[in-house]
């Protein structure tokens, strides 16, 4: 256990302008805008790095189109550090040094660099919720929030070409530790023992590599929602939200963008310690989403999109 989070995820694309337009957009702070490189920071300086999807140094892509080309994994120190690539080796992983960083791939061929990481801590309140009898908000109302200012970079979620190969190297070679499970066909995987409930999660899909989505943490469900009306009002597709996970116990939403896979907004999520029991789950749709809308929510009527009112009663 001596990486401590995502510090850096970079991509390869098509279209620079639009990537720039949808980081902006999705509340990131830009740190270098140049025609070939855009780098934007998250609240905790977790970086978002965007790339000419042809650009020689980038590592190979595992699939087609514009994705996800690698990850940068960041340890609390050198030593961890250091600890962390002893690890790697020991279980048989090519490190090398390249470009100032130790790198490797994972089964998939997905791009991995290492580095201490350059995140600082963020605390954060959210909005305490009132209970019969137990008020944690008084005398002030809840936000609606205009727009969403992500504050970490969460979890990235994998298709795994060779489902035991990708377990194996994440479980043992990274050293992460498993939070639940969906036997034989996906794994949920923290960095810590004490932290969020995973970092990285694993999906079987035989024969075909690919990037599912990258997450990013918000402050609460108040602010998905309204980062997410705020995303729908400037015209960028929703694939599925707001809804809520079972499984982490997260809010969500998720949109399709420029960069290839989705985005994802996410809030709290389940924080697991040593004390935590993995579960074992039925890979199943309401196992995905306790509930989701499949359409979003319209950014002009904040009403379903596909929704239509014969009710009477003007709830949709």
């Amino acid at each position: 256990m001596n990486f401590s989070g995502a510090d850096a995820v970079v991509f390869g694309v098509a279209d620079m302008a639009a990537a720039q337009r949808f980081l902006e957009d999705w509340g990131l702070s830009p740190v270098t805008i140049e025609v070939d490189r855009l780098v934007f920071e998250t609240q905790d300086g977790g970086q978002v790095i965007v790339r000419p999807q042809h650009a020689p140094e980038l590592p190979p892509a595992i699939e087609p189109g514009n994705t996800l080309r690698e990850v940068v994994w960041g340890a609390p120190d050198q030593a961890a550090l250091e600890a962390g690539l002893a690890r790697l080796r020991a279980h048989g992983v090519a490190v090398e040094e390249r470009d100032g960083l130790p790198r490797a791939r994972d089964p998939n061929g997905l791009g991995l660099a290492f580095r201490v990481s350059r995140r600082r801590p963020v605390s954060v309140t959210p909005t305490p919720a009132n209970a019969p009898g137990n008020p944690g908000r008084i005398d002030r109302r809840s936000p609606v929030h205009a727009k969403a200012s992500p504050i970490k970079l969460g979890h990235i979620v994998l298709f795994g070409a060779d489902f035991a190969a990708m377990s194996a190297f994440w479980r043992d070679a990274m050293g992460f530790v498993v939070s639940d499970q969906y036997p034989g066909h996906g794994l949920f995987l923290r960095c810590q023992m004490r932290g969020e409930h995973h970092n990285v999660f694993i999906l079987n899909r035989p024969g075909k590599p690919g990037v599912n989505h990258v997450a990013f943490t918000l402050t609460d469900v108040h602010e998905v929602i309204g980062g997410g009306i705020a995303m729908a009002q400037k015209g960028w597709k929703t694939e599925i939200g707001p809804g809520r996970h079972p499984i982490s116990s997260a809010y969500f939403w998720y949109f399709h963008n420029p960069l290839g896979p989705p985005l994802e907004y996410y809030a709290d999520d389940d924080y697991c310690t040593e004390a935590w029991q993995p579960g074992e789950f039925t890979r199943k749709p309401e196992l995905f989403a306790e509930w989701a809308i499949a359409g979003g929510i319209d950014g002009t009527t904040r009403r379903q999109v596909v929704a239509t009112d014969n009710s009477g009663r003007g709830h949709v």
